[in-house]
């Protein structure tokens, strides 16, 4: 018999069949990662389209009896000890609270990003912590063995004193939210101390149900004075790789342009050494292994609310700058979505997109 029973709110569309802005089927992602380790079993799942929660069972072996459209009674009825939450942002915060407040819930694990708003993003790991249900955010970029190397050479000084992190990416909430957090995490999770930031929103881009900008350039340090930046965009970017750690001995790149997941330079030296793991940049099965290992030793998950929480911080805290034209201090003091609220003010006023763009292959 398995250790942990899962269901899931949120199963559609079938990945054969994407509708790109409107889902990444990322239920169907957690449910294969699920499936991959014994320790957990499929019993149920929850979509306001009845179809497409049938469909998410089929496929993956769930009893048609244990299908429903209301999260809730799913929730009374099958009760679950792991759920994933893999709905549209602006959904997270009161789903993820009812599964907290639900009799048998040990562990949420919800798609990134965390919420819509920062009060929304607080209050998801409030009510959680309070009810010690473990909280996960579907970061799955730091458990990734890339990352995780990355992390561990920078942690044994091969790059000396890290003085910058430099990142590029299509934007800040919704993609951005992945290099942040990795930026975290290569540097041990040191609290950052403000940012400084701009934006430019012309054309609407709403993904996942919330506006991310057309292009950004942000700065933000760390309060013991390493310094940040992430420039976003579908302009070229201004790295030729996701992540570069700049140290006084040396630089790391992330995923940089070739076939490398990872190289390493002294500051002397004009060669790369590269390294491939052979493992994917990005793992959802690593994730479930880091949900799991946090319930069976009570240790802080690396994707923990926590973590998600310093990351939501300096992504809005960018956005409050925009609309403050100043540095703003970290973590925020704010309750709401800045670029949203500039949009619904009339302070911004993107023009309607000319089409939809595919997400990542990694949401």
């Amino acid at each position: 018999m398995s250790d942990y029973s899962i269901a899931f709110i949120g199963t559609g569309p079938e990945p054969d069949n994407p509708v790109w802005g409107e889902s990444a089927a990322m239920a169907y992602h957690h449910a294969s990662a699920y499936n991959g380790d014994d320790r957990c079993s499929l019993v149920a799942c929850a979509d306001i389209v009845e179809e497409n929660a049938a469909a998410f069972a089929e496929r993956n072996g769930i009893d048609l009896a244990n299908v429903y459209t209301d999260y809730e009674r799913m929730l009374r009825e099958a009760e679950p000890d792991i759920v994933s939450v893999c709905t549209p942002v602006p959904t997270h915060t009161d789903i993820v609270t009812d599964c907290a407040n639900a009799d048998g819930v040990r562990a949420i694990h919800c798609e990134k990003p965390m919420a819509d708003t920062m009060a929304d993003s607080r209050r998801m790991a409030e009510v959680c912590a309070d009810r010690g249900v473990q909280l996960t955010f579907n970061h799955q970029r730091r458990v990734a063995t890339p990352s995780r190397r990355g992390a561990e050479l920078v942690a044994a000084g091969e790059l000396g004193e890290v003085t910058r992190v430099e990142l590029a990416t299509k934007n800040l909430f919704d993609a951005g939210t992945h290099l942040v957090d990795l930026c975290n995490s290569i540097l041990d999770d040191r609290p950052a101390a403000w940012v400084l930031g701009q934006i430019d929103y012309r054309e609407e881009n709403v993904r996942y149900g919330v506006h991310n900008e057309n292009q950004a350039f942000a700065r933000w340090q760390y309060e013991d004075g390493t310094d940040a930046v992430i420039d976003t965009g579908d302009e070229e970017p201004f790295i030729d790789c996701d992540v570069r750690v700049m140290g006084t001995d040396g630089v790391l790149e992330l995923n940089p342009d070739g076939d490398a997941q990872l190289r390493v330079r002294a500051s002397d030296d004009a060669t790369w050494d590269e390294i491939d793991t052979g493992e994917p940049m990005a793992d959802i099965p690593a994730a479930v292994d880091d949900i799991i290992r946090g319930l069976e030793t009570d240790a802080e998950p690396q994707l923990s609310a926590r973590r998600a929480l310093a990351t939501m911080g300096i992504i809005l805290g960018c956005y409050e700058s925009v609309r403050r034209r100043e540095r703003v201090e970290l973590p925020p003091s704010i309750d709401d979505n800045p670029l949203v609220s500039m949009v619904e003010s009339g302070d911004l006023s993107p023009r309607p997109a000319r089409d939809e763009i595919a997400p990542d292959a990694d949401s």
